[in-house]
């Protein structure tokens, strides 16, 4: 009954994915879906495309076991991004009519630089994708009973399928739809297990007096893995394709900015919601925090405290957030391919033949984030990875190029290369400290004495 339903679900969606296409008439349409998109729908795909696996599969455990500080790092950091580049980014750059993040590169510094990040961004994805992926194979084994790695080929399978025909519109009108349901279930889930406590505030009260700090109180290695998951989260969030993807699909710069607040608003509530149910969880039945960090916490608990049409509800909404964050973070380096690494040198190409082009490219980003996929099965990390070469290599020179003036060309490409190269050989050396931390430093101090060794001389450059 349940796998009947969750497949019934799942055609459901991508019958929405179907329908939505219809309104694709050009790349534009499939990338940014005509610049159309209103408030509600910024800030809920943008919610939705940060809400996937690891808000609901990874995090809860991590609070579980770590309090506070997991919560500060691994949800705050994302509300705190979107925040910043509403207030910061958002309306210049919607005001430069830009399609990707490697046209800011274009305009602001040229067409190599553009090729450099857009290759950079590309090669980011994969880990990002690779951990929906194994959040959806993990779903799928808990509710087909399918082998982890059977239902990666399978999450993966209907995520092609589902960007490739649907491309932005599909995934906004189903980002609508998928987070009304996820919200739903989390509610009923929530109720359900906070019965059997004695509530909230005795739950919180049982909590040792660690579970509250919001900084480390270990040594040096506590402290590194700390400062390398908020900069990961947080600067290394700022210049990521998939948030300008729908910035850049609003109706005006007012919409793009008011649907990231919104879109911050929901991060900070909406994923709150399962940790508090993972603490009541593990309160409750402290043998499901295993091996795996809690992973797998939430999953049973749905269906040790909710009747079949909850988890009905509840599964068929989960597959379908993780399905959606998949088909965001598949069509931002389709995206890159079509419009930064094939438009620019065939500009001759008609549309309709780049559109497949940009189409075909989904497929691609997909089999290789089925291999990370299969290589690495922990969620959190596979996420933080996906982040660290943008932090090394475009954040300094990405906002350094939109707020200083005097940021030269020089400068830039002396910050990308010297924050991936620096990153790269301490990754290598297995250094004590992150090799993020590193990278980021380089390019943050590589970039002004570029910029005063060798200034650019026309000034006019700068956007």
């Amino acid at each position: 009954m349940l796998i009947f339903f969750i497949v019934f679900y799942l055609l459901i969606t991508l019958a929405i994915g179907f329908w939505a296409s219809r309104k694709i008439k050009s790349s534009g349409d499939f990338t940014l879906a005509g610049k159309s998109l209103s408030t509600s729908f910024v800030g809920v795909t943008l919610f939705a495309t940060w809400f996937g696996s690891s808000q609901v599969l990874a995090n809860p455990g991590h609070f579980v076991e770590d309090g506070f500080i997991s919560f500060l790092t691994l949800t705050i950091t994302g509300v705190f991004t979107l925040l910043v580049v509403g207030y910061f980014y958002a309306r210049k750059l919607y005001r430069m009519d830009l399609v990707t993040v490697g046209d800011f590169f274009r305009k602001r510094y040229g067409p190599k630089m553009d090729l450099a990040v857009s290759i950079i961004m590309v090669l980011s994805y994969p880990s990002w994708i690779a951990a929906q992926l194994v959040a959806l194979g993990y779903l799928f084994q808990a509710v087909m009973g399918l082998p982890v790695d059977i239902g990666i080929v399978l999450g993966a399978s209907i995520v092609i399928l589902y960007t490739y025909v649907g491309g932005m519109w599909a995934v906004s009108y189903t980002d609508m739809l998928q987070s009304i349901l996820i919200l739903l279930g989390l509610v009923i889930l929530y109720f359900a297990v906070m019965s059997e406590t004695d509530g909230l505030v005795d739950l919180f009260s049982h909590q040792p007096r660690s579970f509250f700090r919001l900084i480390p109180s270990g040594g040096i290695e506590e402290w590194n893995d700390y400062i390398t998951l908020l900069l990961a989260f947080t600067a290394g969030c700022i210049p990521v394709q998939e948030i300008y993807q729908r910035v850049f699909s609003a109706r005006d710069e007012l919409a793009a900015r008011n649907g990231l607040y919104l879109g911050a608003f929901l991060l900070l509530v909406v994923p709150s919601i399962p940790l508090v149910i993972a603490l009541a969880g593990a309160h409750l039945h402290p043998e499901l925090i295993g091996g795996d960090h809690g992973q797998g916490l939430i999953l049973s608990l749905v269906g040790m405290f909710t009747s079949l049409p909850v988890q009905i509800l509840f599964y068929g909404a989960m597959i379908s957030a993780i399905l959606s964050t998949s088909s965001g973070a598949m069509l931002a380096p389709a995206t890159v391919v079509g419009e930064n690494l094939i438009k620019p040198y065939f500009p001759n190409l008609p549309d309709k033949r780049l559109l497949l082009f940009t189409r075909l490219s989904v497929i691609l980003v997909a089999a290789v984030s089925c291999f990370f996929a299969f290589n690495d099965s922990d969620i959190v990390a596979l996420v933080a990875a996906s982040l660290s070469l943008v932090l090394v290599s475009v954040f300094v020179p990405f906002t350094a190029g939109l707020f200083w003036k005097r940021t030269s060309h020089f400068g830039a490409w002396l910050s990308m290369g010297s924050g991936a190269a620096v990153w790269l050989t301490c990754y290598v050396m297995d250094t004590q400290i992150d090799a993020t931390i590193y990278g980021l430093a380089a390019s943050t101090v590589t970039l002004p004495i570029g910029s005063w060794v060798r200034p650019d001389r026309n000034e006019n450059l700068t956007p």
